[in-house]
């Protein structure tokens, strides 16, 4: 019996990711499947963090779901049982990168790295959002709202947010005087007053409207 893929877009919104999405990809597809999903497109400091994952569905970790509706510990506990159960692929692209090809190609030549860092075949990968990156190795879908839907995509927003947010705890040894480990770079009143006083930083994205007008108003 043949399905249509279009029924993998027809799944209702659950309140946390669970198996209805993977149970209908199996319908479709024969084979793995890997999620992909970034961390970090928003701030105006630091790396963009990617992330692909193929979960072993027999040893799923508990409580998986989009980075952001977790708290820092949870994310942290199973940041830990994903690298133990999962095969993971990260790519880290740094506020250079993002300066000289903008932060949306930044994340699709990430997402890219991260597909081909992973050693199975897999037969499609689904990414969250609207963007499939060109040359991927094997078919991309993107699935809006991926992270709150499918658990492989959940399992890839929590390692890129946990990978990121601990790099920006290490810059924040640096460069302690912006508060990097509690704010991650993002645009907080504690950030600016941070830039007004002590100027930009090499983690800074000099592209971003904020950093280039402090730089251009000197």
């Amino acid at each position: 019996m043949s399905h249509s893929t279009n029924s993998l877009f027809n799944i209702a919104f659950p309140d946390a990711p669970n198996l209805a999405f993977e149970r209908t990809v199996e319908q479709n597809l024969t084979g793995k499947f890997a999620g992909i999903d970034e961390a970090g497109r928003g701030p105006w400091a630091g790396p963009v963090v990617i992330a692909a994952a193929i979960l072993d569905y027999d040893n799923l970790p508990v409580g998986l779901n989009d980075s952001k509706k977790l708290t820092e510990h949870k994310r942290e506990e199973l940041f830990e049982q994903i690298l133990d159960s999962a095969e993971v692929s990260i790519c880290v692209q740094s506020a250079k990168t993002i300066d000289r090809i903008n932060i949306r190609e930044a994340t699709l030549q990430g997402m890219r790295a991260c597909a081909r860092g992973l050693t199975s075949p897999v037969k499609r990968f689904f990414i969250d959002g609207r963007d499939v990156p060109p040359h991927l190795p094997y078919e991309g879908q993107a699935l809006i709202k991926g992270d709150g839907r499918c658990l492989a995509i959940s399992a890839a927003s929590i390692v890129a947010k946990v990978t990121r947010d601990r790099l920006m705890v290490k810059m924040d040894q640096h460069f302690p005087e912006y508060g990097f480990a509690k704010h991650k770079g993002y645009g907080t009143k504690v950030h600016q007053e941070a830039l007004a006083t002590h100027g930009v930083t090499p983690l800074h994205r000099c592209s971003f409207r904020p950093i280039r007008e402090r730089i251009e108003a000197g």
